[in-house]
Order: C-alpha cells, then sequence, then structure tokens
C-alpha cells in the first residue's frame, strides 16, 4: 500500500528531521569557510585588550596584516610611533670673523719696524729717532695711531693698522731711518781731537766714534742714574765682550766693551725699548743695535774713551 499510514508518517518525519540537521550542518561549514577566505585576504583577527576591573570584554577586531612596506618590527610588533616632543633645533652660529694678521709686536726688531717708527713720526706720533725695537715706546705709539683712527688699541701692528699707516705717510728717507741722533752732538771736547776716541757728552746724550778730529759715527747714549752715575774722565777700553751677561745684575750687555772697572759702552734693549724713562747702573747704554754692532767691529782694545758734560 502506498502512503497514508502512521507508520509511513513517522518515518517521513524522521527524514524531514534528517534533512534539516545535514542543512543546519552544511550552513556551519559554509560560514567556517568563509572566516578563513576573509582572513586570507588581508585581516586577521586582533585579541581585545584585557579588560579592566568590571568591564565587560569587547569583541575582536580586525586589522591589517603587516605588509613589506610597513616599518613593523620583527616578529609583527606595532610600528613604533614617534616622541610626541619633537627635539629642539640649536641655532646656527656664525664663525666669529678672524682678526687681522700681526705684522709687528713687542719685542720684533728689524728694518720693518725701524720704518713703522719714521712713518709714526713723520704724522707726530713717536717723538723719537729710529730704533728698530718694537718697545714700550712703540705700543704706545701704535695704540695713539690706532685710538685716532678708531682701530683697536691693540698697540701691535697689525695688517689693517699697517695699510691704514701706508696711507698716510710717505717713504721715509735715508736720514729720517738713520738719523744721527735725537739731538745734536755737541762740540767735541778738545780730548776727542787726537786718535781713535769714544767722544761721550752727557749734556747732548750723544756718543761719537772719532778718527783724528773726524766724526765716523754718532749714536744716542742713555747714562746711569744718580745712585749709580757713569765716571766722566779720560779712559781706554781694555775688554771687549760680544754676548756679556752682568755678573752682577744679570742682565744682558751685548757688544760690551769695557772702559773703567765694571762700566762699559754697550747695547741695551731696555733702553731700546723705554728710551731715557729708565736708566744704567753705570753703563753708557746705546739703544740702536745696527749702530752698536758697527762700532763694536771697529774699537780696539786701547782706544781712547772720553765723557764729559
Amino acid at each position: 500500500m502506498s502512503g497514508g499510514g502512521p507508520g509511513v508518517r513517522r518515518r517521513r518525519g524522521r527524514r524531514s528531521s534528517a534533512t534539516r540537521a545535514a542543512v543546519g550542518v552544511l550552513a556551519v561549514t559554509a560560514l567556517a569557510a568563509g572566516c578563513r577566505a576573509q582572513a586570507a585576504q588581508g585581516t586577521e583577527p586582533v585579541p581585545p585588550p584585557a579588560p579592566a576591573s568590571g568591564t565587560p570584554a569587547a569583541s575582536p577586531t580586525p586589522r591589517p596584516f603587516a605588509t613589506p612596506s610597513d616599518d613593523a618590527k620583527p616578529g609583527g610588533g606595532p610600528t613604533a610611533t614617534p616622541s610626541a616632543t619633537a627635539p629642539v633645533p640649536q641655532p646656527s652660529t656664525a664663525p666669529p670673523t678672524p682678526r687681522p694678521a700681526v705684522l709687528m709686536k713687542t719685542g720684533s726688531q728689524g728694518k720693518q719696524v725701524r720704518e713703522l717708527q719714521a712713518r709714526l713720526r713723520q704724522i707726530g706720533h713717536f717723538g723719537r729717532t729710529p730704533t728698530g725695537y718694537y718697545g714700550t715706546v712703540t705700543v704706545a705709539a701704535v695704540q695713539s695711531f690706532q685710538g685716532k683712527r678708531e682701530l683697536d688699541r691693540t698697540g701691535s701692528t697689525d695688517a689693517v693698522t699697517w695699510q691704514k699707516l701706508l696711507g698716510m705717510t710717505r717713504t721715509p728717507t735715508a736720514a729720517e731711518l738713520d738719523p744721527p741722533t735725537e739731538r745734536p752732538a755737541t762740540e767735541p771736547d778738545e780730548r776727542c781731537m787726537t786718535g781713535r776716541v769714544l767722544c761721550i757728552s752727557k749734556n747732548s746724550r750723544t756718543l761719537s766714534w772719532m778718527i783724528d778730529g773726524r766724526v765716523v759715527s754718532s749714536m744716542d747714549v742713555r747714562f746711569g742714574s744718580q745712585y749709580t752715575p757713569t765716571r766722566e774722565g779720560t779712559f781706554a777700553v781694555y775688554w771687549k765682550s760680544r754676548h756679556h751677561v752682568s755678573t752682577l745684575y744679570d742682565s744682558p750687555m751685548p757688544y760690551a766693551m769695557f772702559f773703567s772697572g765694571g762700566q762699559a759702552v754697550h747695547y741695551s734693549s731696555d733702553f731700546a725699548a723705554r728710551g731715557y724713562s729708565g736708566a744704567s747702573h753705570g753703563c753708557v747704554n746705546v739703544r740702536d743695535e745696527g749702530k752698536i754692532a758697527a762700532l763694536y767691529a771697529q774699537v780696539k782694545n786701547g782706544d781712547k774713551v772720553v765723557i764729559y758734560w
């Protein structure tokens, strides 16, 4: 018989239940397959952060996979976040303006120093004969010149100072570069008129090297103080010492020509530097090294020395 008994209905009911169960299984399988495909397209489930106490957990949120162009750290960690505070740029400091080259300064000596002194004398900043030695008198003269021209009063002659001076002066003559003495020599003492004589006048503060009454050369000299006076009278050179150093004062006495005990005619760098503001310990100081060097080469032991007023 077909169809209609209660047994038949029960079997049909069981088939319908089985069919619905199979359809449910297929649906669940399809949904699971769909999650895997979405993840393959570039997202993955991100585990939610741990919930705070008493706060329900949030649902997982998908985030993109890191790609080769990402700056992700190895291991798939999150990309580093720049610091919230940017470094403060340091202000740029311009290099200082270089100072002009120094051509002459304290202790310098030579022809250029002599020219400097002669040029300064032309315009009233150097009130003495050139010596070729850069001492305190020259420093003061250069500072005076620099102050008048609104230059740095260093006292040293730099390139700017030198060019300014050249533009205001003329080339010194031979007489300006190497004048005989600061003041004219007085009439020589009669004891100086015969033979080879170092004729030294305290009145004019000059030394004249004379041979048979003829003046060969003259130069400025300085004498001892009132406590260590230079002796006056007629003497003779008895010893010459080119690189002499005083045993009493431990001071250099170049080109020394001794004429009376420890007193000698010699070059003095202090005289060259400070002029007549100082004094010797009794010796006759010469401040022009070139002139005393030439004199030393000509004078012989036994030559006469006359010191007078």
